[in-house]
């Protein structure tokens, strides 16, 4: 058994079935990305819309692409049609690129909103102001080509696991808030994009439905 296959059944063990992991594989080769889907694995995670686009073009069409570093709104143009799934929308103005986007290339965008969960002034993501300016441009039927799928955020780099409890618990909250209040009709808004090598068991415990592990599969960078 090679490593990466070692690697990767050790992750399905302690994963339940139903959370969805995407595979972070940003910086990986072609070839190795090529050797996990071989073993399995369809969801990939990217951080560069130009890496993500040469890794689109060269490996098997039914991979799941998703974008999950912090997305440039003069980048959008080169998404359509590329990506199941946009984690960062950290910005109003970033969500009316992506609209603007759907509407000359006639397409939509999955995307989750993502919070400002950790105490790192580094982490990206929106505050509580920001989260409702939005959704009120969204029930104003601004953004009629983006469906909003749930919420994603990022812990604080530490080891203290109370704390990253903590931040995971707090997302998880809002999300049960905003699911039956804002979204209480949407058959999309249901993922919750939290955890990382690091810490995606705290952050199952606390309710995730979908993982970002990238060196627990593929070694580090």
């Amino acid at each position: 058994m090679t490593e990466l296959e070692n690697n990767i059944s050790s992750i399905l063990k302690e994963i339940p079935e139903q959370i969805k992991l995407i595979a972070v594989s940003k910086t990986k080769p072609v070839e190795l990305i090529q050797q996990a889907y071989d073993l399995g694995l369809r969801r990939f995670g990217e951080n560069k819309v130009q890496e993500l686009s040469d890794k689109f073009a060269l490996l098997p069409k039914d991979c799941e692409w998703h974008m999950i570093g912090h997305l440039q709104r003069n980048k959008v143009k080169f998404l359509s049609f590329k990506t199941h799934l946009i984690h960062g929308i950290d910005s109003v103005r970033l969500l009316e690129a992506l609209q603007k986007e759907a509407e000359k290339s006639d397409t939509t965008f999955n995307c989750l909103l993502q919070m400002h969960i950790a105490e790192e002034e580094t982490k990206f993501g929106l505050d509580r102001k920001e989260l409702e300016e939005l959704l009120l441009m969204n029930e104003a039927g601004k953004f009629e080509r983006i469906k909003i799928c749930g919420m994603m955020g990022m812990a604080t780099f530490t080891e203290n696991k109370q704390q990253v409890e903590k931040e995971f618990k707090g997302l998880r909250k809002l999300f049960d808030e905003i699911k039956t209040t804002t979204f209480s009709k949407s058959e999309n808004f249901k993922e919750l994009s939290m955890g990382m090598s690091g810490d995606y068991k705290i952050a199952i415990e606390q309710g995730s439905t979908m993982v970002r592990i990238g060196s627990a599969i593929f070694g580090d960078r």
